[in-house]
């Protein structure tokens, strides 16, 4: 029974309006803690699943990754003999995951696991709070429920996210960039944070921010799809034969799919950006800001550098986005259903 309007003249009015407001306030709360623990559940799970395909993309999305020396037989413009011309050729994925494995050991394929599970938890708590916080604010100023609602209350929530998170970030990638050889001690959280600091001071820790704001977009385009598949599936198999809401575990794995669809396509149209943030936090690179890395790399490496280890992100983001959207899915659903 929901709180109900009482007329002037009945002997508790305010009392009821009071008592009304209070649980409105404490069914926000509690929805918003909803929301933070779900978030964060989800986003652990996927983290230790997909670890060492992060660490492969890093490495190849890096300007260190070793090229392959090639040589080019040509025919000359002129003489039309054969030239002879040096090249290179950028290792595969199968090629860096072999190399890191003999020299470096199955080890290092987790690296960065650390800052990742202490950041993953809270980033992806404070997103989908946020994320939910903004959608309803939104849905006061738009069309409920549109495709702008969706992309606002997705693009304000990886802002907010992107900002607070970003130290964390910064360390996992430097984690991930170290190579040593297997035996040799490597650095952990606490010491890798400690270094950067030493050597950079606090900015050192915002390196590849601007990056990560230009990869909004990203997050805008996956969520804009994934909502809106979302919807045409809600329509399609969540309504049970009596007219009630009923979710099975099938519905799920179509919620999984959706996510992995929208990740999908999200991370081919703005994968660039990845590439661009992880030469900003390089130690001691030549790359300073977001435009001029973009400018040099596409002078020096050509177009396709910019999605160099595309394929093992679609590998690890396409399971993870899976992971972790219809694990929140399913958190809410489960607890939101037992309030």
């Amino acid at each position: 029974m929901g709180c109900q309007r009482p007329t002037k003249k009945s002997r508790g009015y305010n009392t009821n309006i009071g008592g009304c407001l209070k649980t409105k306030r404490r069914m926000a709360q509690t929805d918003t803690l909803l929301h933070l623990f779900a978030g964060g559940c989800s986003g652990t799970i996927g983290a230790i699943m997909t670890c060492p395909l992060e660490v492969l993309k890093t490495r190849l999305q890096s300007s260190g990754v070793t090229l392959r020396p090639v040589f080019q037989a040509q025919l000359g413009a002129l003489s039309r003999t054969r030239v002879i011309r040096p090249g290179t050729v950028t290792p595969g994925p199968l090629q860096v995951l072999r190399s890191i494995l003999e020299k470096e050991g199955p080890r290092s394929l987790f690296r960065g696991l650390g800052p990742n599970l202490v950041g993953v938890a809270p980033s992806r708590a404070i997103y989908f709070a946020a994320y939910s916080k903004s959608k309803e604010t939104f849905n006061e100023m738009f069309v409920p429920n549109s495709g702008l609602v969706h992309m606002s209350s997705a693009g304000v929530a990886a802002f907010i996210t992107n900002s607070l998170m970003n130290p964390i970030w910064m360390v996992k990638t430097r984690m991930q960039l170290e190579k040593k050889a297997r035996g040799e001690k490597k650095m952990n959280a606490l010491q890798c944070a400690r270094y950067v600091y030493r050597m950079e001071g606090v900015r050192g820790f915002y390196r590849g921010l601007t990056a990560a704001y230009a990869g909004i977009s990203e997050t805008m385009i996956c969520f804009l799809m994934y909502e809106t598949l979302k919807k045409n599936l809600a329509k399609n198999q969540f309504i049970s034969l009596n007219g009630e809401s009923e979710k099975r575990p099938s519905d799920f794995l179509s919620l999984m799919l959706a996510a992995a669809v929208s990740k999908g396509c999200a991370s081919c149209i703005a994968y660039p950006h990845e590439v661009i943030r992880t030469r900003l936090r390089e130690e001691g690179s030549k790359y300073k800001y977001f435009f001029q890395t973009g400018k040099l790399i596409a002078v020096e490496e050509g177009y396709a550098a910019f999605y160099r280890g595309l394929i093992p992100q679609l590998i690890r983001q396409i399971p993870n986005t899976a992971i972790v959207l219809s694990t929140y899915e399913l958190i809410v659903h489960l607890l939101g259903d037992s309030k």
